[in-house]
């Protein structure tokens, strides 16, 4: 490469993902999950959420199982349809873990946003 060739930092873009997993490293939640839960909570219906996702209900309500399978308590409080069609609404629980991690995101984008300043200053040539 030509070491006079400019690098145009300005174009990159920094994309990251970060999930939580067991002690054996099995993903238990990470983003897709998390935006599951703000959509069921926004819809009152889980098949509207994988609906507007885009996504399969039945992968989903099993990935869903597993979450609360090893967190210990249940995301999903559900009513059956009906004529007027059922329902599912977050548990308190699960209101807190979506919370916790919007509060989570914010604070590790500020800082990711810091240390990917600093590298874009550091390799500029």
């Amino acid at each position: 490469m030509d070491p006079k060739q400019e690098f145009a930092y300005e174009s990159l873009h920094l994309n990251y993902k970060f999930w939580l997993s067991d002690k054996e490293g099995k993903g238990i939640m990470g983003d897709g999950k998390w935006l599951i839960l703000k959509k069921i909570e926004e819809t009152g219906s889980l098949m509207a959420a994988t609906e507007a996702l885009g996504i399969t209900y039945r992968k989903t309500w099993g990935d869903l199982k597993k979450i609360e399978k090893t967190l210990g308590f249940a995301l999903l409080q559900k009513t059956r349809g009906g004529k007027d069609g059922g329902q599912s609404i977050l548990t308190d629980n699960a209101k807190k873990l979506v919370i916790a991690f919007d509060n989570f995101h914010k604070r590790i984008e500020k800082d990711i946003k810091v240390a990917f300043d600093a590298f874009i200053e550091e390799s500029e040539l």
